[in-house]
């Protein structure tokens, strides 16, 4: 009894053996059975460069030997979709900004490489126009000749004549600004009681003096109840060459808006002037040249002990008495010197015997621009 007992209880025993299991489990397992391939993990999303295909291996159970293995299936995985065209709406807004940017490009640049001109419009009858660079006043269908040049420049070229209080004297100017600053040399209004100017167009002015500078023989006038003058164009007297072709411009004994034209002859010529007033009356009211010393010899009369030495541009464009205080100009109409003095072949004791040989000097533009903030301020003779 005790063997079929047992029996009967081992029967018992394997009779269910998940028995314990089912009440941990829901539903019964076959220790027998093989267990189920694992499922192979879904397919991750590739990115992908545009214009590049990729071929990832992806598993798949194919006559499977009971591990899970297979044949590898290669399968093409498509590249992630091209985002679509902006609309022209969007095209239009994300313009916006560059186009914003363009137009202000565009102001800036209008402003960084605009004309003297365009800023002495906005701000000013006081504003002078210069040019650093050679800039082209004379029209293009007259460009690089001395009619031109003359058409262009006369109009800002002026004849002074000056009341001294023992005589009078002649000479020239140059028109800076529309309401009536005026450049000319110190020795043609030094000592004057009283300054008239007559225009190109034969107006007359009566003007008085801003300011002196006997040690570069500049002086700034100013006409009264002026505007809508036509000005020059200071150019760049470092770019003048030897050779270059020039043009004065000038009254000579009188005679308003004379042209002569010649060439550079030489650069940085020192020049020693008189800045003795009275000596410089005695010339004037002789008619003789303004005189001064070069090269060691004195020209047109004694300069004097008191005097002043500057570096000139040197020219064999014919000068006279009267030219002092014109305009020396280059091909383009650019204002390159103040013509101050030149050599006179007689000994300058009448203005009938005095006369060009084609030895002229020029103060440089670029010392006249240097020096009118001063000349403006009221100058110094010191």
């Amino acid at each position: 009894m005790t063997e079929s007992f047992r029996r009967d209880g081992e029967y018992e025993q394997y009779a269910n053996p998940y028995q314990g299991a089912q009440q941990h489990a829901s539903s019964p397992v076959n220790p027998e059975w093989p267990a189920p391939p694992a499922q192979p993990p879904a397919p991750q999303p590739v990115t992908v460069e545009p214009g590049t295909t990729v071929w990832p291996a992806q598993t798949q159970v194919a006559g499977g030997d009971g591990n899970g293995g297979g044949t590898a299936v290669l399968t093409a995985v498509a590249a992630e979709p091209v985002a679509p065209a902006p609309s022209p709406s969007q095209k239009k807004r994300a313009r916006g900004p560059f186009a914003l940017l363009a137009a202000v490009a565009i102001v800036a640049a209008a402003i960084g490489g605009g004309t003297a001109y365009g800023i002495q419009e906005l701000t000013g009858n006081d504003t002078v126009t210069s040019s650093s660079t050679s800039t082209n006043v004379v029209p293009s269908a007259d460009k690089g000749t001395v009619s031109g040049v003359a058409k262009a420049v006369s109009p800002s070229i002026v004849e002074i004549n000056a009341t001294l209080s023992n005589g009078s004297s002649t000479g020239s100017g140059v028109i800076i600004t529309s309401d009536g600053e005026i450049i000319t040399n110190n020795h043609v209004i030094s000592g004057a009681t009283s300054i008239k100017v007559s225009t190109s167009d034969g107006k007359e002015y009566t003007a008085k003096v801003v300011g002196t500078d006997s040690a570069k023989d500049l002086a700034l006038i100013k006409l009264e109840n002026a505007s809508g003058l036509t000005t020059a164009t200071l150019g760049n007297s470092d770019g003048v060459q030897v050779g270059d072709t020039v043009v004065a411009i000038g009254s000579p004994e009188g005679l308003t808006g004379t042209v002569t034209s010649g060439i550079v002859s030489a650069l940085n010529r020192d020049v020693t002037v008189s800045t003795d007033e009275s000596q410089g009356q005695q010339q004037q009211q002789q008619g003789g040249g303004w005189p001064f010393e070069f090269g060691g010899q004195q020209f047109n009369g004694d300069t004097g002990s008191s005097t002043t030495t500057y570096k000139a541009l040197q020219t064999d464009a014919s000068l006279n008495p009267g030219n002092s205080g014109g305009a020396l100009i280059d091909m383009n109409g650019n204002i390159i010197g103040i013509n101050s003095a030149m050599y006179s072949a007689a000994d300058s004791t009448s203005s009938s015997s005095a006369g060009s040989v084609g030895l002229g000097f020029a103060i440089p533009i670029n010392t006249v621009k240097a020096d009118l903030a001063k000349l403006r301020a009221g100058g110094t003779d010191s």
